[in-house]
């Protein structure tokens, strides 16, 4: 028996001692496992001055060493690869971090998480020659202009210095403010609507894949954005970062694109100084052809939301830098894999940067806002026949979209855009992305008293079988009075019904004067059903603003991004014939009248072309506000 265990010793040295292929992770340092034959020889001597007990578990251990570098050799040489070994008992009660293959500098290789595959960790890796071509391809086609090209390079993800607009995204450069308009309607998502996540440990953050603001309870944020802290801002800003990657990643990774160019200086440079070794890096950079991609990027790849901020948080001077809009546009491309970034778009053919001022497309923001690069902003798709269809939106969104372009009857917006999850809207005009929001989510509810006629249409066309001529018989009637619980007094149900028929509008009328505490639409309010709210509009680009002031002496207008408030009034659907049918009469005594002045009191309406947006989504809103117009160029 002692023979044998001889005979094995001697086979595990001789194996330990031919080359092999490179180590595989382990739970233990390589000088540990049977590395080389300096290391055996040792171990060899050591079992023959301990104990034979010491001496039998040694030979143990090497033999199991031997046995794994047999199973590398097979799978070198193309066999399965066997089951692996199970640890022996010294490495499975002292585990060691795992090294880099060459023993770089002694860093920790990525673990592997749970089922998905991806690797987290900062070993990342460069661009293939086909990827690099196929990424630029696809961004600035074939023929671009060292002009966008310069835009897409200059122009980071940082915060306004402004205090008046210090939650938003400052834009100095045209083409990239599709990428930026989206980023900021999620950081103003989380800023007005989750404020108390950013107070406290990033362990502690909501998940965002949140549910309807409406089915969970009402949200009001505050308007004091000078109030809010860089940190708060910047944890905002790095929660919507991850949210729109790992949305683009189909929620199952997200890929970060980084400069190699710039990690020494983040990983020797103190926070205080790592912008400026960051502009240092990148002194005399340029981004013109594939190549150049291929030569600077470098990308990771994550599974797990958590990694994802910790990461993007370590690298955030990176994105806040000059080339900070065009990375985190390639990450969201890459998350989102480039094949099925062009199996998303109708036309493949395209670049996703527009000539000839450098526009991100609509498959951009359509990319950050619901994760799939589609071209449309229609709800589904259509079906063009013979097999062709056009893609638009399939799912809701957490912010929306609204475009000038609708009022202009080019497009039509679906519901997923135009009625999202949370009260912000990204706004395209021909030439420019703003953002749109409201601080109170109770804007997205529809009217009470349009809610309640909406139901009360329903039934009454669901009983109309004159081809929409508008009048019901008397079986049908009392049918609908049933399914909407409208109690009218028996006279006033025998005077409806003593032609036989009972007509739309003399219905219509009746449920008007009728209480709402009986089923009717009489409002006490005065309103009648009228909706007023604030909305808020943020124009990132900086721009001379006087807000409405003389410019005096030789004082320069203050460059700056926009932020304009306005008080928005929404009438009900009716025909104004049927709106003043149902007004208050003055018979009513003093108080009647007040509320009668009150309602009739309205500052003459103002109009912008953001007035034609805000209308696509409250169709006869009226707007004012005080100062300049709000911009959406």
């Amino acid at each position: 028996m002692a023979d044998q265990e001889e005979e094995d010793l001697k086979m595990a040295l001789r194996l330990s001692m031919q080359p092999s292929p490179p180590e595989p992770k382990r739970s233990k340092p390589r000088d540990a496992a049977a590395g080389g034959g300096a290391a055996v020889a040792a171990a060899v001597a050591a079992s023959s001055s301990s104990s034979p007990e010491d001496g039998r578990r040694m030979q143990r251990e090497l033999m199991a060493a031997a046995a794994e570098k047999r199973m590398l050799a097979s799978r070198g040489a193309g066999g399965a690869p066997s089951p692996a070994p199970s640890p022996s008992p010294a490495q499975s009660q002292s585990p060691a971090p795992l090294l880099a293959p060459n023993n770089e500098k002694s860093k920790p290789l990525p673990q592997r998480e749970g089922g998905a595959g991806v690797d987290d960790g900062r070993t990342g890796r460069g661009l293939s020659s086909e990827e690099a071509c196929q990424l630029f391809s696809m961004v600035f086609g074939s023929d671009v202009s060292k002009g966008i090209l310069a835009q897409w390079s200059n122009q980071g993800i940082r915060f306004s210095p402004d205090p008046e607009t210090s939650m938003g995204l400052v834009q100095h450069e045209g083409g990239p403010c599709g990428v930026l308009a989206a980023v900021q309607a999620f950081v103003l998502k989380y800023l007005l609507f989750f404020p108390d996540d950013f107070r406290k440990g990033a362990s502690t953050i909501s998940p965002f894949h949140g549910t309807k603001a409406s089915s969970r309870r009402q949200f009001q944020g505050s308007d004091n954005f000078a109030s809010l802290t860089d940190n708060e801002k910047l944890r905002a800003l790095i929660r919507s970062m991850s949210e729109i990657l790992f949305h683009c990643g189909s929620n199952k990774r997200a890929v970060i694109a980084t400069l190699s160019v710039t990690g020494k200086e983040l990983e020797g440079a103190a926070d205080g100084s790592k912008d400026e070794s960051i502009i240092k890096a990148l002194e005399g950079l340029s981004i013109e052809s594939a190549s150049d991609l291929q030569s600077i990027l470098r990308v990771e790849t994550y599974s797990v939301q958590a990694t994802v901020f910790q990461r993007l948080e370590a690298t955030l001077p990176v994105f806040q830098s000059r080339m900070g809009a065009l990375l985190f546009l390639i990450s969201a491309l890459l998350s989102r894999g480039l094949d099925a970034v062009q199996a998303d778009r109708d036309d493949p053919s395209l670049p996703l940067v527009t000539a000839p001022f450098g526009h991100a497309s609509q498959e951009i923001v359509n990319l950050l806002l619901c994760g799939q690069a589609v071209p449309n902003v229609f709800d589904g798709r259509m079906d063009l026949g013979g097999g062709m269809f056009l893609k638009g939106v399939s799912t809701s969104v957490e912010v929306g979209f609204l475009t000038l372009l609708e009022s202009l009857n080019f497009c039509k917006v679906g519901q997923h855009l135009k009625c999202p999850i949370w009260p912000i809207w990204v706004v395209g005009s021909e030439s420019h992305y703003t953002v749109l929001f409201a601080l109170d989510t109770v804007v997205q509810e529809e009217n009470e008293l349009e809610e309640r006629e909406s139901q009360i249409r329903r039934a009454f066309d669901a009983q109309d079988q004159s081809g929409g001529g508008g009048f019901i018989g008397v079986e049908g009637f009392h049918q609908v009075l049933r399914e909407t619980d409208i109690r009218l007094t028996s006279e006033k149900v025998d005077q409806l019904c003593s032609s036989g028929f009972i007509v739309w509008s003399e219905f219509w009328q009746a449920i008007l004067d009728l209480d709402s505490s009986m089923g009717g639409l009489k409002d006490s309010s005065g309103l009648m059903g009228k909706k007023v709210f604030d909305l808020y509009h943020f124009n990132g680009i900086a721009k001379s603003d006087l807000n409405g002031q003389a410019n005096l002496g030789n004082e320069a207008p203050v460059q700056r991004p926009r932020l304009t408030k306005l008080r928005v009034s929404v009438p009900p659907r009716w025909t104004p014939e049927e709106f003043m049918a149902a007004a208050p009469s003055g018979s009513g005594g003093d108080q009647s009248s007040a509320k009668d002045a009150e309602v009739a009191k309205q500052e003459p309406p103002q109009h912008a072309p953001l007035v034609d947006c805000i209308r696509t989504r409250w169709p006869r809103a009226v707007c004012n506000w005080v100062g300049d117009p709000p911009s959406i160029v």
